[in-house]
């Protein structure tokens, strides 16, 4: 069985009048554990309602949404939300970290909110950020951080709840192009572990790092095809370089 599968999926949003604009005209999608899956398409093509469909940030308007088997195309918001906190993990372009806020606290967050004790809660952040790298940095702030390093707390945050599936909103949108390989090879560590990432992006050169790649156009899948993704290697310093 599928991880995600979406099955004829429509999305109508009434723009006021007799107005309708039709973001998603059938989409008929499958994704499995553990793919890697880049999702891009043009402005108004009706990608970022398709992503905020699949995070269950939002509902279909018509069509079946079944998520790690369960449909969850009819779920209200409460519900949508208890799926989120337990099943998804999300990483945007602008980070969106407290900013008064350490890299340790602001891991914690979606743990707080799902009430996990204390200290389950402190160990478990702490390991995520040990994973991606940053664990002598639990008590810096986002201001004390690079770009990338701010990115790696947002992944961080993503993992500390353990979810099946990672939803990365162009998350080297901010970053220069050292740092986005950086950050495309944390992403490329994670599935095989056995959690399916789906990034968001407009950058071909971005989308070659994931296994698959499903294009967006007028509401619907233009294109969806798998290739050998290529492998994130991130090249050294000035400093490494020279020593």
């Amino acid at each position: 069985m599928a991880l995600i599968e979406l099955e004829d999926i429509h999305k109508i949003y009434d723009s006021g009048g007799d107005v309708k604009v039709h973001a998603l005209a059938g989409v008929t999608l499958s994704i499995a554990a553990g793919e890697f899956v880049a999702v891009m398409g043009p402005s108004g093509s009706g990608k970022s309602t398709l992503m905020n469909l699949l995070g269950c940030l939002d509902r279909p308007t018509s069509g079946r949404y079944l998520l790690d088997g369960k449909d969850v195309s009819k779920l209200d918001k409460n519900e949508l939300a208890e799926v989120r906190n337990r099943t998804l993990g999300f990483v945007f372009q602008n980070f969106n970290l407290l900013s008064r806020t350490s890299a340790l606290e602001n891991v914690e967050l979606p743990l707080v909110y799902a009430n996990v004790p204390s200290r389950e809660r402190k160990r478990r952040s702490i390991a995520a950020l040990e994973r991606v790298g940053l664990g002598e940095r639990l008590d810096h702030t986002p201001n004390q951080l690079s770009g990338g390093q701010q990115q790696r707390v947002a992944i961080a945050r993503a993992l500390v709840s353990e979810p099946k599936i990672i939803f990365a909103d162009e998350p080297t949108g901010n970053l220069d192009s050292r740092t986005s390989i950086e950050v495309m090879a944390m992403l490329q560590e994670l599935a095989p572990t056995g959690i399916t990432i789906a990034v968001v992006t407009h950058e071909p050169d971005i989308a070659e790092f994931a296994s698959r790649v499903v294009v967006v156009k007028d509401g619907l899948l233009q294109s969806d095809e798998r290739h050998e993704p290529k492998r994130a290697v991130v090249p050294p310093t000035a400093e490494e370089a020279t020593s």
